[in-house]
């Protein structure tokens, strides 16, 4: 039973295809919806669902956080009503547990093909998308890895030698476009440039990402905003002033040379 944890971003989606290529057998592809992902990312999950069904694959099951009583709760609206930033802006991952990681496995525990291969005491294997370049995320989940007891992790891309470049690559040979970085929109991890294209691309999204920060703001102590060390809307505020300058917002990204342009 093989599971593809596909985030709808560049790395996971090469993988799908070098998996239908290397003729590995895909029987489940789940998408964990937190609420809050780029639009580029909602806009591709069709493109990507086009394709599985041309080739024969099954479509992307999309899973979301449920709280008690059933009802969604999304990663915005906990935020909001916690009045706090999502948990990696303080070094946690609760985020990806909860949001992430979590939708998935309550899924696969209510999915019978993985019930099937847990009764006859098996594993199921679960491809992650890490492409070469990313072994300190799999060392850090090697403990993790090693004690679960329902899940084998396989790294295809890992294991296939493939880099960035290389998922590229695979994604414009198919003569797919390619998906963009997977992130909510009020990532934490965010480079500036993507907080200036968010400001002047989807400012409806990055007023609802400044209600988050300033939602958090009185309960905030060592951690200015979303930018960790500061806050998305002095950072914008200071760029469309050209004041931006690098001591203030250090990057090797872009320069700041943004400007309110309507």
């Amino acid at each position: 039973m093989n599971v593809v944890a596909y985030g709808g971003g560049t790395n996971s989606t090469a993988m799908i295809l070098g998996m239908y290529h290397k003729h590995i057998p895909v029987d489940l592809i789940l998408f964990a919806d937190p609420g809050g992902e780029q639009p580029h990312t909602y806009a591709y999950l069709p493109i990507m669902n086009d394709w599985l069904v041309r080739h024969g694959l099954p479509e992307i099951q999309t899973v979301t956080y449920r709280d008690k009583d059933g009802n969604r709760l999304t990663l915005e609206q906990e935020c909001l009503r916690s009045g706090t930033l999502p948990a990696i802006a303080y070094g946690y991952k609760k985020c990806s547990l909860k949001h992430k990681i979590g939708p998935q496995e309550k899924f696969c525990n209510n999915y019978p093909p993985c019930r099937d291969v847990w009764a006859r005491g098996e594993k199921v294997f679960k491809y992650i998308g890490y492409d070469v370049g990313e072994q300190q995320r799999k060392d850090g989940a090697q403990e993790h890895d090693e004690a679960d007891q329902k899940y084998t992790k396989v790294y295809a891309l890992m294991d296939w030698g493939w880099t960035r470049e290389d998922c590229v690559a695979a994604i414009q040979q198919e003569g797919l476009p390619l998906p963009g970085k997977s992130s909510c929109f009020f990532c934490p991890s965010m480079k500036k440039k993507e907080i200036r294209t968010l400001y002047h691309q989807h400012r409806d999204l990055y007023e609802r990402a400044i209600a988050i920060e300033n939602g958090a703001r009185p309960n905030l102590t060592s951690v200015k905003g979303l930018g960790r060390d500061w806050a998305w809307r002095d950072f914008v505020e200071a760029d469309r002033n050209q004041t931006a300058l690098c001591w203030m917002f250090p990057e090797d990204d872009l320069p700041c040379n943004c400007h309110d342009g309507g």
